[in-house]
This record gives C-alpha cells, structure tokens and sequence, in this order.
C-alpha cells in the first residue's frame, strides 16, 4: 500500500507536464502586457516560493541525518540554554525579508497596471455593465454598443469601466490580464491590452447565482484598421437600441450576442446611481417613485 502511495506522489509531477502539453493554461499564456507583467510577477513569486522550500528541506534533511541518534551519542545530554541573540535575530530577520521580496515587486507592478502600458498610444473607452447573466458593451466615442461581445483594436490600450445591474460580478479575461470586480452603483476601471489579432475569452469570475457558469463573452482583438471598417459597419446596418429593448435585455436569463448602433448610456448610466431618475429625463409610469428613492438615497448616504 504504502508503494503505490510513493508511485502516485512520484507520477504527479510527470501528470501536470504531459498535461500542460495538451492545452496551456490560460493564466499562463499572456497575450498583452499587462498579462506578461502579471505573469511575472507570478513567476517569480513561485520560483521564489520554490526556493525557499528547497531551502527549509534541505536544512531539515541535514539536520535529520547529522544530528540523528546513533550508538556512539545514546547517552548525550544537551546542555541547558537559555537563548541565543544571534539565532533570534536571524529567523526574525528571515521572514521580513521574504515579504519584502515578494511584496515590493507585487506593489510596484500593482500600481503600474494602473495606467495604460504606453503613452504613445490614446487608450480608447469601453464601458462594461454586468447583469444577470450576460455582458453590455458600450462605446461612447463610436456610440455602439455589443452584448456578450467586444471587438477591440490591438496594440491599443482599452480602459474598461466596469459597473453592474443587481449583483458584484468579476470581468476577467485570463490572457489579457487579471480581473477586477463591477458593483452596482458604483464604477471601477481595469485596462488591458491585446498584443496581436486574435480571439480570447473572458468571462465571470465571481458567483452570481444559477446561470453563472454562461455568463462567457469573446474579446475579438482586430487590426485598427479592421476595427474602425466593424464600427463603420455597425452603425450603418445594427437596429437601434431602445429603453423597452434595454429592460428586456437586463431581465434575468440568457441571451445570444447582439449588437446596436447606439448605447444605453443616452438615458441611463448604471454607475451613478441612476442619476437620471433624480434628473427627471426618464419617462414612464414609475418616475416619481423612481425620483423618490433617487433623492431619498442621496440624502440617505449624505
């Protein structure tokens, strides 16, 4: 029994490798630089880990075999000792030097990935809105919008703001770089960039409820000059976006990809609390209860 424990424990290492060959781990396929800084920072993170593993190990195995009991030394009664300063201050020291080596490059790549990886280039603006159980694009500059889809040009940076409607979801697409959370009410930004052309997968990384596991949408990164002919062709031929059409779409459930030549951001920006209801520009039964609790909710976090 105790054999086919060691084998198992011996093929493990041999298991991850030949699957690593079939199909690389998303993480690990960085395909823009945020990506690459994130996965260098993992890198050395686990080497480092690694390292001090061997280390403790080694030590242990050391100690195990030179200080082990053997015939000569069965009757040896260590002296008494009280302390050692030496000893004391080296394995306090240790540890503050090992979260500081894994903690300063964490923090300065942390703040980095803050702004767009190059300043030759303009960022363009993508805002995100999670729902139940899909993914909206909107582009204010190009005035489109796209559900469970997003084209974006490669080699430009794209400053997502992410919020959502009803409950926290997390918008990641693991090759292009981590992810971060989109709240109700509230709007957080995360830029990522695509090296080169191709398709990548986002999807949520934060439990939303029963349908969780198809909130999925594709990162369709294209030359610019392919981006800027899908725009041009989305205006000119995607139906218009209406309210009634809007509330349909953020009804719980799932749906297909669709694509508009207009956003919802005309009437209603889900990161500012539904400041359009305070406004008066929305229309409908409900505009004085909706007023109410606009204004009732201001006042309430005043």
């Amino acid at each position: 029994m105790k054999r086919a424990i060691w084998r198992i424990i011996l093929a493990l290492p041999f298991l991850l490798l030949l699957s690593g060959c079939v199909e690389r781990t998303a993480v690990l396929n960085p395909q823009g630089p945020v990506a690459r800084t994130q996965y260098d920072l993992i890198m050395w993170s686990v080497g480092f880990m690694l390292f001090i593993i061997v280390v403790v190990f080694a030590l242990f195995a050391f100690v195990l075999i030179r200080y082990r009991e053997k015939p000569e030394n069965a009757d040896y009664e260590p002296p008494e000792e009280e302390g050692n300063t030496l000893l004391e201050i080296v394995w306090t020291a240790i540890p503050i030097l090992i979260v500081i080596a894994l903690a300063v490059p964490t923090v300065k790549a942390t703040f980095a990935l803050e702004k767009p990886p190059t300043d030759k280039v303009e960022p363009i603006t993508i805002h995100v809105t999670a729902a139940n159980w899909k993914w909206i694009f909107s582009y204010p500059e190009e005035n489109i919008e796209t559900v469970n889809y997003v084209h974006i040009p490669a080699g430009v940076p794209v400053k997502f703001k992410l919020t959502s409607v009803g409950p926290m979801n997390s918008f990641w697409v693991p090759e292009l770089g981590g992810q971060k959370y989109a709240m109700d009410g509230m709007e957080t930004e995360l830029i990522l960039q695509a090296d080169k052309p191709g398709s990548y997968m986002g999807r949520s990384a934060n439990f939303s409820g029963e349908k969780f596991a198809h909130m999925e949408f594709e990162v369709i990164a294209q030359t610019s000059r392919d981006f800027k002919q899908w725009v041009d062709e989305v205006k000119a031929t995607a139906p218009k976006l209406n309210e009634d059409k809007y509330a349909q779409i953020l009804e719980p459930g799932l749906v297909g990809r669709m694509t508009f030549s207009n956003t919802h951001l005309e009437w209603i920006d889900h990161a500012e609390q539904n400041s359009h209801h305070a406004n008066g520009e929305s229309a409908g039964d409900d505009d004085g209860q909706d007023h109410n609790m606009a204004t009732d909710s201001h006042h309430h976090t005043e």
